[in-house]
Parts: structure tokens; C-alpha cells; sequence
């Protein structure tokens, strides 16, 4: 028999033996956990990284198809009396959908392109979305708010401490794939009405209250067509409508109480627009004016101009789509340069009349034109970009209401009149001359026309200045 200390000793020894083996169980139960935990956190994240590295590929993919499709003159032809559309997107492989694949292979997901078989592009016309491989079958609707749907998918994606669980029964991983999905669309009302004559009036906000006629004083031709709301000379300047530059000086007496000048008959005919100057008439302001910048607003007239007015309805294509405000003189010297001076001087950042006095820039040397902060912007002063550097907006671009030109009626104070179309121009200076002084000077960036009443069919060729815009659900 044993002397107790020894079977104690040897009871011990079993006991931390058995300790010994739980312990190294746990530790392994523990590894795998770790492994499984480094497996979510590093895989998911890289899978996570590669879903948004599609995103960017199918959104900028999906505006350069769009881009493609405004300045091919598409929305300019809505009906494509032309067969124009099957040049540009006809297809898989036309240039707007080609364009499309290059851009997003670009983009590479986890450092590789995606193949031209993973993206898919395909056209459609507004609400009804795009499903079409060509626009040619996307319908009417395509010729006057063209929509493209890009789906970008990588390849199969680097999985790698996932791949532990191939060391046990039943384990398995695969590698996957990220996709990701963006829709950008054209929208140019331009003889809209040849094809829809019962579609809703374009009614853009933060128009200025600066409403010209239908004219356009380099070349003397309309700006837009009455009759099918197509842009009369698209394409860049010299030939087309893009980069002119003319004066803008109110169509009434300097010195005035009201732009009435002499007598109501004064504007009994349409404002004349040649030589350089387009002459324009006050639009009546209604409610109040927003973001109103803090330099002096006398006016609902001046923080119209300064600000933004999303009240006022500019409706284009109808008989109500505004009204001339003839009790309001923009150039009547309340301030050194009058109403219209001092409130765009104010929107602009500038000092004073004239180049060079804090305003932003418009570089025309080459297109599309790029815009040079001044000194004054404020994101130049809040160190977020340099003097002189290039940004992508600008207080300077503001959009003015065209109207058809018709004569005024007498003796009526504030007339009703009829928008035929939008002009988005980019101030450049005030004028720092008499008797001119404080007259904006313009330089014409977008033309959009409009028409609910069309008579007929338009073929525009060449640029057609239209925006775009991405329209992907968050």
C-alpha cells in the first residue's frame, strides 16, 4: 500500500493534466473565433472598399453616356426626324454606350478594370426608366429627358483569411463579386412640344428678375424658336450661341422713377437688341427673396438679384409664364450703379465696377470654359482653394428668364408675358464706363428652349447645351 503523500501527489498530477488538455481546447476554440472575426472585419472591409470603387465607376460612367448624348444635339431633334439617335447610342457599340465602358474601366475595382461583359449600359426615356440597349428603342420620350442606367460588376474579388475554413469538415468560401448600379439623365425642353404638346411648362427657381426678349444681339437672331422652342444656333462661338459676350442695360430711362421713362408708350414695342447690348425689363418679384447675401439690399428688386428667388414662378411655354414689373427702374440711381449694379456686384463678390476687383473669372481660351476664383470668393478666403484657382461653380453663373418679344400692351403697369426659353450666362464685370456704368457684361454659357404648341419638327446639329445630372437613389 501507497504512503498517502504519494497517491495525493500522483492525484495532482492527473488533475493538471486534465487541466492541461481544457486549456489547450479553449485556446483553439478561441484561434478559430479570431480567424473568423480577422475573416469579417479584413474581407468585409475589402468587400466593402470594392462596392464603392464600383459605385464610382458606373456614376462616372453613366455621365460621360449622358454627356455624349447632350452635346450631340439629341434633345434637339426629339422626334429624330434626322435618325440621329442610332449614330450616338444606337447600340452596344456606339460611341455614347463605347464611352461609357472606357470611363468605367478607368475606375478599377480592388486594382483591376472591370470587363466590357460585367457593364451594362442601357437607355430609356424619364419616369420610365432606362431598359433598352439602344435608345433607338426607348421611345419618344428619350428625345426630350434621355436617361442611362450604367451597372458596373468586378470580377471575382481576393478573399484571403476567409480561406481558413477550408481546414474544416464542411468548410467553404467563395470568392465574390461587387456590383453597383447609376442613372444620370439629359433634360432639354428644346420642341418638347413636337412631341408632347400636353407636358408640363419647365419652371426652374433662383432665376434673376432680369427677363430679356428673344433676341440675340450678335447675331440677331432668335435665341429659341417660338414655334418649336429649338435652339437657333447651337455650338460654340464663333457660329454657335455658346461663349458670346454681350452688354445687358435695362430698356428704360436713366434717372426714372419707374422704367415707364417718358410714358408707358415707350415700351409699347418689344426692347430692341443689337449691336452688342441686349436690353432688358424688370420682372415683378413675388414673396421674398432667400439666401440674401449681407451686403445692402434696398429692395425685393436688388435681394432677388443677390439671393435667390424661389417664389417668383418663371413658367416656361405659356401665356402666364411672368411679369414685367414696369413700376421698378434697375437703373435708377438709388446707388452709384442703380438697382441691377449694386445687387449684382454685391452676387458677384466685386468691389467695384470693372476686371479685376475680387470677382470670379471665365477662362474661354478653350471648352468647356473653366471658371478662375477671385479674390473675394469665399472659398478662397476660406483657405479651401487658391486665387485664380479652377473651381466648378460660381455665384457669377445665374440664369435669366427670354421672352418672346411680343409688344407690351398699353397703359398696363405690371404685363404678363410669355417664357419661351432660359439663358444661363456667366457675368463677367460691370460696365465702369458712362453712360453705361454698372450694366452687366455676359458671357453665354446654356440656352434652353421650350414649347407646348409646336408646329413642326427641328434638326439641331452640333452642341447642344443641356444639363446633366446623376439620379441614382442614395
Amino acid at each position: 500500500m501507497l504512503p498517502p503523500l504519494i497517491v495525493r501527489q500522483r492525484s495532482h498530477a492527473k488533475r493538471h493534466s486534465a487541466e492541461r488538455g481544457f486549456t489547450m481546447a479553449l485556446v483553439t476554440v478561441a484561434l478559430v473565433a479570431i480567424i473568423a472575426m480577422a475573416a469579417l472585419s479584413i474581407d468585409i472591409g475589402t468587400l466593402y472598399q470594392a462596392k464603392d470603387e464600383a459605385q464610382r465607376a458606373a456614376d462616372a460612367a453613366a455621365l460621360t453616356a449622358a454627356r455624349m448624348i447632350s452635346i450631340s444635339g439629341i434633345t434637339g431633334d426629339p422626334g429624330n426626324v434626322s435618325n440621329s439617335w442610332q449614330t450616338i447610342c444606337g447600340g452596344t457599340t456606339s460611341p455614347a454606350t463605347l464611352a461609357a465602358i472606357n470611363v468605367a474601366q478607368q475606375n478599377l475595382i480592388s486594382g483591376i478594370a472591370a470587363t466590357s461583359g460585367n457593364i451594362s449600359v442601357q437607355y430609356g426615356g424619364g419616369s420610365a426608366g432606362a431598359t433598352n440597349t439602344s435608345c433607338t428603342g426607348a421611345g419618344a420620350a428619350f428625345g426630350v429627358n434621355p436617361v442611362v442606367s450604367v451597372t458596373v460588376t468586378s470580377g471575382k474579388l481576393p478573399i484571403f483569411f476567409a480561406r481558413i475554413f477550408r481546414l474544416f469538415p464542411n468548410g467553404n468560401f467563395s470568392n465574390t463579386t461587387a456590383s453597383a448600379t447609376a442613372t444620370a439623365e439629359v433634360f432639354n425642353s428644346s420642341n418638347s412640344g413636337s412631341v408632347a404638346a400636353s407636358m408640363i411648362p419647365v419652371q426652374p427657381r433662383c432665376v434673376k428678375p432680369l427677363i430679356i426678349p428673344n433676341t440675340d444681339p450678335t447675331t440677331g437672331n432668335p435665341f429659341v424658336s417660338t414655334a418649336t422652342g429649338a435652339i437657333s444656333n447651337p455650338g460654340i462661338s464663333p457660329g454657335g450661341v455658346i461663349g458670346e459676350s454681350f452688354a445687358m442695360a435695362a430698356d428704360c430711362r436713366r434717372g426714372g422713377a419707374n422704367c415707364e421713362g417718358v410714358g408707358i408708350n415707350m415700351l409699347a414695342n418689344p426692347p430692341a437688341s443689337t449691336g452688342g447690348t441686349i436690353h432688358y425689363l424688370p420682372a415683378l418679384v413675388q414673396g421674398t427673396p432667400v439666401a440674401v447675401p449681407s451686403c445692402p439690399n434696398a429692395n425685393t428688386f436688388q435681394e432677388a438679384i443677390g439671393g435667390c428667388d424661389q417664389s417668383t414662378v418663371y413658367a416656361c411655354g405659356t401665356p402666364l409664364g411672368a411679369q414685367v414689373d414696369l413700376t421698378e427702374n434697375p437703373i435708377n440711381p438709388r446707388a452709384s450703379s442703380g438697382d441691377t449694379g449694386t445687387a449684382v456686384q454685391c452676387l458677384t463678390h466685386a468691389t467695384a465696377e470693372g476686371l479685376g476687383n475680387g470677382q470670379d473669372q471665365l477662362d474661354t481660351g478653350t471648352f468647356p470654359f473653366q471658371i478662375q476664383a477671385g479674390s473675394n470668393n469665399p472659398l478662397v478666403n476660406d483657405g479651401l482653394v487658391s486665387g485664380n484657382g479652377i473651381i466648378t461653380a460660381s455665384s457669377s453663373i445665374v440664369t435669366l428668364p427670354i421672352y418672346d418679344g411680343a409688344t407690351l400692351p398699353n397703359g398696363v403697369h405690371q404685363p404678363q408675358v410669355t417664357i419661351v426659353g432660359f439663358l444661363q450666362v456667366f457675368v463677367r464685370e460691370l460696365n465702369n464706363n458712362n453712360p453705361n456704368k454698372g450694366d452687366p457684361i455676359v458671357y453665354v454659357l446654356n440656352v434652353a428652349g421650350c414649347s407646348n404648341s409646336a408646329a413642326g419638327n427641328s434638326t439641331v446639329t452640333g452642341t447642344s447645351p443641356v444639363p446633366i445630372r446623376l439620379i441614382t437613389p442614395p
